[in-house]
């Protein structure tokens, strides 16, 4: 009896170091991309100031005033990133491939959820907005207008993808994998969908940010998430931006605000009228691809086929939470980014 009650002791021990070491290492995860985003902003916020004190006229194109506030963020914030968190240890996922069909079938599920979370978001915020008795500004769009092709397509379908699932989806599930794929994806989609700053992109990009950072886990392949993400950005900012504007969009809500006189409104549906059939059979394919892709979600859930396997060190249920996210690093970046939200919804 005292060897089976000893064993129970020391087996009590060694869980509570195990949880006390899992809680350190997942707040420094927290500590690194606090420090992380300071330098983010930083390297944003000097040369904004400087362009600001001088006020050059080549600022007034909107394109070059873009490149201005990312580049920095993404040729020396995000690097400066990697590397404190390269200093962390971590775990490589297995490898594992990918047929063709599989991709095909993970691009209609990730655009699924994107579109069909992005108009929940925007209910929302909609909601939100009526409350506070204003509209809430929804932050891509006002990325993206006034914005030549060209530069969204390099923002959003190149340097956005590519730098986002290395910091997100590798470099976090790299160092979270040994505590669980659920532990992995469960913070590489929270602190993705925290990092967009705003409530509406946080709702689709919390579960986008899980559901790559599952594809990643069962994979170890990075070029997959990175096509999907790019896939997902070049519909969502190219594509979508190209529409509004063969259909003139402005245009439209001008004349809406104005009383939608009919003769008026027929002769603006009959100029751009290639565009709205082009709007209109583009509408349709992404419901379609909002239905299908919940349809493959719920047979894939009845199959079991969303498995998380487990990690070298368990967390006991009912102490996960506490231990992945209740932790001083975690909950400061958690805090910073929820008032970051908060800030842009009300101001």
């Amino acid at each position: 009896m005292e060897d089976i009650r000893e064993s129970i002791t020391m087996g009590e021990q060694d869980e509570a170091q195990g949880l006390k070491k899992a809680r350190k290492h997942f707040s420094r995860i927290g500590w690194m991309f606090v420090l992380g985003t300071v330098v983010i902003y930083a390297v944003q916020l000097v040369p904004v100031m400087l362009v600001r004190m001088f006020r050059p006229r080549w600022l007034l194109n909107d394109n070059i005033a873009l490149l201005i506030s990312t580049l920095p963020m993404y040729l020396i914030g995000m690097p400066v990133l990697i590397l404190l968190m390269r200093r962390i240890p971590a775990k490589l996922p297995e490898r594992h491939t990918m047929k063709t069909g599989s991709i095909i079938v993970a691009a209609i599920m990730c655009l699924s959820l994107v579109y069909v979370f992005n108009v929940l978001g925007n209910i929302l915020t909609t909601i939100i907005g009526a409350l506070k008795g204003g509209m809430v500004q929804n932050e891509l769009l006002n990325l993206t207008e006034g914005l030549d092709l060209w530069m969204i397509f390099f923002i959003m379908v190149i340097c956005a993808p590519i730098m986002e699932e290395l910091i997100f989806r590798k470099i976090i599930v790299d160092r979270t994998i040994h505590y669980g794929q659920g532990a992995a994806v469960m913070v590489s989609g929270l602190m993705f969908g925290l990092f967009h700053g705003n409530l509406n992109q946080f709702v689709y990009a919390f579960v986008l940010g899980m559901f790559l950072a599952f594809l990643y886990a069962k994979t170890g392949n990075l070029k997959i998430t990175i096509g999907l993400h790019m896939l997902i950005n070049f519909l969502g900012g190219v594509v979508s931006s190209l529409l509004m504007r063969m259909i003139d969009i402005d245009e439209y809500l001008g004349l809406a605000s104005e009383g939608m006189d009919m003769e008026v409104m027929k002769s603006y549906f009959m100029d751009n009228l290639a565009g709205w059939i082009i709007y209109l059979c583009y509408a349709v394919f992404i419901i379609g691809i909002m239905i299908s892709g919940t349809i493959l979600f719920i047979v894939f859930m009845a199959k079991k086929k969303f498995t998380l396997s487990r990690g070298t060190f368990v967390i006991p249920k009912g102490k996960r939470f506490r231990t992945v996210i209740l932790n001083a690093g975690m909950l400061v970046y958690c805090v910073i980014w929820t008032a970051t939200i908060a800030a842009q919804l009300f101001m």
